[in-house]
């Protein structure tokens, strides 16, 4: 075949293109793909079917120039294989699609170098806003972010500095309701395996296991609080310490859900039966969208009305919605779901 047969790279459909085709003008064209109500919904209809059928992409970047937006949001976290995050994510991303906001994930691993190079990847793209976890209480990244003016909100963790915006779950009543219940079900010696005081979380979570045993009457074993050095990195260690030593316990209360399969796991292998001899708490309540085959009794915090919080409050901030001076800081409530993993003791 002759080179000059040969057939030209397809060319992306344009505004023009659906315009001439439907009999309608560009501008026409352009407000009915943004769904504008001054255009009729038959209109709009049969300009986004023609768009569709021709393949047509909007120009994110020519728009962003326009409004000074790009419509798209950071979510960083420490780690979406935890479907505590996977969830939370998901909520804030079914939330962002409604007011046609693309959302990215970036990863901290608990690390705060990987948090300072997710916040510097998230600038660099200028999103409109950012939900962010952050990692081990670490402050100067969040430091970075005010001084660069880019909304955001913290999520399931707060810093001492409460001139920034928060939604946190009730820790302090989740830790004491998990502690309470196995005190009811006669435990006196429970392990507790929670995240590094640095994270405002664990601190308040032990706030609550010391109140209910102060309320039970029942004194506090020092030895038997054991700090994760990095929770997503297991408890493992930590559990096998306890083991190694010999120290009495009858129930466990893990800083999360993924903690406590864990910990059911390493208890089996050593031969202990769960609920049998060894009650096991934990918090998250990620069996509400999981289907599990262990049952865990565990704290929920409400992950969707959390997730769904902190987006109303970003989008106030990157809309200007919200009053100088004020500070959004939402506390979720906590629940006692019980379920197979604890039982009275024998």
């Amino acid at each position: 075949m002759d080179d000059k047969d040969e057939r030209q790279p397809l060319r992306a459909p344009t505004l023009k293109d659906i315009a001439e085709l439907t009999g309608f003008t560009v501008n026409t064209v352009s407000r009915a793909l943004k769904n504008k109500e001054d255009i009729s919904a038959a209109t709009r209809q049969l300009i986004q079917n023609k768009a569709q059928e021709l393949g047509y992409i909007g120009n994110a970047l020519a728009s962003s120039l326009r409004s000074g937006r790009t419509k798209t949001l950071a979510v960083i976290v420490s780690d979406v294989s935890n479907p505590h995050f996977a969830i939370s994510v998901k909520e804030i991303e079914t939330a962002a699609r409604k007011h046609e906001y693309t959302t990215f994930i970036l990863n901290t691993y608990e690390d705060r170098e990987a948090e300072r190079q997710a916040i510097q990847s998230a600038l660099s793209k200028n999103v409109d806003g950012i939900i962010i976890c952050p990692a081990q209480g670490e402050g100067a990244s969040m430091d970075v972010l005010r001084r660069t003016g880019t909304p955001f909100v913290l999520i399931g963790r707060h810093l001492q500095d409460d001139a920034m915006d928060y939604v946190i779950s009730d820790d302090e009543k989740g830790g004491y309701m998990a502690a309470a219940h196995l005190l009811d079900l006669g435990h006196r010696e429970i392990l507790f395996l929670n995240a590094h005081r640095s994270i405002s979380s664990a601190r308040e979570r032990l706030a609550g296991y010391r109140r209910a045993h102060e309320e039970a009457g029942v004194p506090v074993r020092p030895e038997l609080i054991r700090e994760v050095p990095n929770i997503e990195r297991g408890c493992r260690g930590e559990l096998k310490a306890v083991l190694d030593a010999k120290l009495p316990f009858t129930a466990v209360f893990a800083f999360n859900d993924m903690m406590a399969w864990e910990t059911i796991y390493v208890l089996q292998r050593q031969g202990l039966r769960v609920p049998e001899q060894i009650s096991v708490v934990g918090f998250d309540n990620i069996q509400s969208r999981m289907f599990i085959p262990f049952p865990l009794t565990t704290v929920s915090n409400s992950k969707g009305k959390t997730s769904r919080k902190a987006f109303e409050i970003l989008m106030k901030r990157i809309h200007g919605q919200a009053a100088d001076g004020h500070r959004f800081h939402e506390v979720v409530d906590t629940t006692l779901v019980v379920r197979e993993s604890t039982r009275p003791i024998r």
